[in-house]
């Protein structure tokens, strides 16, 4: 099993910053990838970013030029770095674990519990 938990939500303005932070535990050796995804109140969960273990990314076109996403596999933390945010990127972001860097939830096993970004306007 793999425990993930997340930090660094909060709320800012638009144009700001915020890093969000992931550390995973257990049978970390499993991980292949690890990921961001997000969702806003009323909206389906959409894929953010992820990373493999080789650091090769993926990222959806919303967020490109604006986030990126990094790992230390040393610490078994993956982190987003968001910049110049929008009062659309507000949701609950989640991070996960799993078996490659694709945008599509079923390939990954472990999520945690989500950490709120409100952007305001």
């Amino acid at each position: 099993q793999v425990q993930l938990v997340e930090s660094g939500g909060g709320l800012v303005q638009a144009g700001g910053s915020l890093r969000l932070s992931c550390a995973a535990s257990g049978r970390t050796d499993s991980i292949y990838a690890m990921g961001w995804f997000r969702q806003a109140p009323g909206k389906e969960r959409e894929f953010v970013a992820a990373i493999s273990r080789l650091a090769v990314t993926n990222y959806a076109d919303s967020v490109k030029g604006r986030f990126t996403i990094s790992r230390d596999n040393a610490k078994n933390t993956v982190y987003l770095q968001m910049n110049s945010l929008k009062p659309e990127d507000t949701a609950v972001y989640y991070c996960a674990a799993g078996r490659g860097i694709v945008s599509t939830g079923d390939w990954y096993d472990y999520w945690g519990q989500g950490t709120q970004v409100t952007v305001s306007s």
